[in-house]
Parts: structure tokens; C-alpha cells; sequence
């Protein structure tokens, strides 16, 4: 059983122990279990508001196991238009309903959801089902380190 308690400094030598695929909605979890394939039990036990991105590297009190966190591929819709206007009124329109959405310049993505994809069709955007790492934007007020 390993519990891990701390965020450490993003450190691209780090050496870890292991590597935890986590979705998006999971990294936003400062308090979880999970089980691996093998059986070993990690505890998550992080100060609340925690949200943890690909790549984060979390440790044990001890420091002697350090995890790397990897965004999971998890089925997910992407938006494409064929204008940016398009697509700043995708987002505007997401953005009312408050749901998790990843924005690029060339793509919004959103958890499935049937309502959505009804409302995105109507607008005249394109949408793919597809099994990707999904990296929501954070609230403007999360607790939040940027990744460059």
C-alpha cells in the first residue's frame, strides 16, 4: 500500500516508481484509492483542490516512491469547425453550461454527452468520437500550476 501525500517541483529527470493513468475527472480527485492490475493499493491524500495534469510527479511522505501522473485515453467528443468563429461559439456556448472543456486553437473537447452533441450538430460543427487524453481548462479561480 503506497500513499501519496505530496505534489513535487516538475522534474523531467525524476526517477519514478511508477506511473498512474488517471481521466480527467479522477485528477481532480485530492482524496482516492485506486488498485492496479497487480494488486498494490495507492492512496491519494492531497491538500483539497488539488488538480493534478499529465506529467505531475507526486511522492510519499517519505519521498522514497514517486509516482508520474499520466493522462488516461478516455472516450471523449472532439469539435472541430471550419471557422475560429465557429468554434469561439462552441466554447461560449459549452462555457454556459459550465460541463469540462479542453480548448485549443484548432479543436474544443468534451466529455460525451448526447445533448451536447445535438446542440454542437446544430451549429453546424463537426464532432468525432474519439479514445484520447482529455485535458480540460480550469476554472479561473482552481488552484492550478501551468505546464508549458
Amino acid at each position: 500500500m503506497l500513499t501519496l501525500t505530496q505534489l513535487k517541483p516538475p522534474d523531467i529527470n525524476a526517477v519514478v516508481n511508477f506511473t498512474l493513468p488517471l481521466t480527467a475527472e479522477e485528477r481532480t480527485r485530492s482524496r482516492h484509492r485506486f488498485t492496479w492490475e497487480d494488486g498494490k493499493v495507492v492512496f491519494l491524500r492531497l491538500p483539497r483542490g488539488t488538480v493534478l495534469h499529465n506529467g505531475d510527479i507526486l511522492a510519499d511522505e517519505s519521498q522514497s516512491n514517486s509516482i508520474r501522473i499520466v493522462a488516461k485515453p478516455e472516450p471523449v467528443l472532439t469539435v472541430v469547425a471550419h471557422t475560429p468563429l465557429l468554434l469561439l461559439r462552441a466554447a461560449y456556448h459549452l462555457g454556459n453550461r459550465h460541463v469540462p472543456v479542453e480548448i485549443t486553437p484548432n479543436y474544443l473537447r468534451l466529455s460525451p454527452d448526447s445533448v451536447l452533441l445535438t446542440m454542437l450538430k446544430k451549429l453546424g460543427l463537426e464532432i468525432k468520437e474519439e479514445v484520447v487524453p482529455f485535458q480540460p481548462e480550469l476554472g479561473a479561480y482552481g488552484n492550478h500550476h501551468s505546464h508549458s
